[in-house]
């Protein structure tokens, strides 16, 4: 179930909308006007920066040593 972000046409309003199937894409509403005028922007999730050195100088998830 995709979250998609969009931008009310009519207030500037930014919001996210998690939308159940591709039919409910018509149906979303501005939640703060009311407008049927939206436009899904692009995501920004999931969107990371490209390292320079190419690896990693973070432990990640891994959890830390001793005990």
């Amino acid at each position: 179930m995709p979250i998609y972000s969009y931008t009310c046409e009519q207030c500037g309003a930014e919001f996210d909308k998690l939308v159940l199937s591709a039919s409910r894409l018509r149906e979303v509403v501005c939640p703060v006007c009311g407008s049927e005028r939206v436009e899904r922007r692009p995501a920004l999730f999931g969107v990371g920066a490209k390292s320079s050195g190419g690896t990693s100088t973070s432990a990640g998830c891994a959890p830390a040593g001793g005990g």
